[in-house]
């Protein structure tokens, strides 16, 4: 079971970085896609960099990726609300369900945001540090989260 979200540095009047990130229902980040300048849709990032999941899995998507439909896989993603009118008893339940499962990639794009290099801005301009950066957050999220899993103190 894998969730399905967008990691976003969204400073205003700055240039804006942004990477999709999969992770696990234990906040371990899985997959990292590249790293993408400006405006650029979640879905967009999604098509340009494919990832092949496994056959008959569950992937629970943020409404970003409407459209996003990966073959052999169950997606999941919370129904909007239509125009003028309220959710039935039963989408409320259902949305409920799946933002609790998927406030674990929340856990995890915070886990990786405990670094403040990836959430501030810094001034070095060479190319691919911003993507080494994200990366490494990424891996020292994942080895935190194995520590606490053994219960070695760090």
């Amino acid at each position: 079971m894998t969730n399905y979200n967008e990691n976003v540095s969204v400073v205003k009047k700055k240039h804006c970085l942004k990477n999709d990130l999969l992770a696990s229902l234990n906040t371990r980040i899985l997959w990292l896609s590249k790293t993408y300048y400006g405006s650029v849709h979640d879905k967009k990032i999604c098509d340009l960099q494919p990832l092949a999941f496994p056959w008959g899995i569950f992937v629970w998507q943020d409404t970003g990726f409407i459209g996003h439909n990966p073959h052999g896989v169950t997606v999941l993603m919370p129904t909007k609300k239509p125009k003028g009118k309220e959710h039935t008893d039963e989408q409320k339940i259902q949305n409920h369900e799946i933002s609790s499962i998927r406030i674990t990639v929340e856990h995890a794009i915070g886990g990786a945001k405990r670094w403040r290099i990836v959430k501030d801005t810094y001034r070095c301009r060479k190319f691919g540090f911003d993507h080494k950066v994200m990366l490494i957050a990424c891996g020292l999220h994942n080895f935190y989260i194995s520590m606490n899993a053994n219960n070695i103190a760090i």
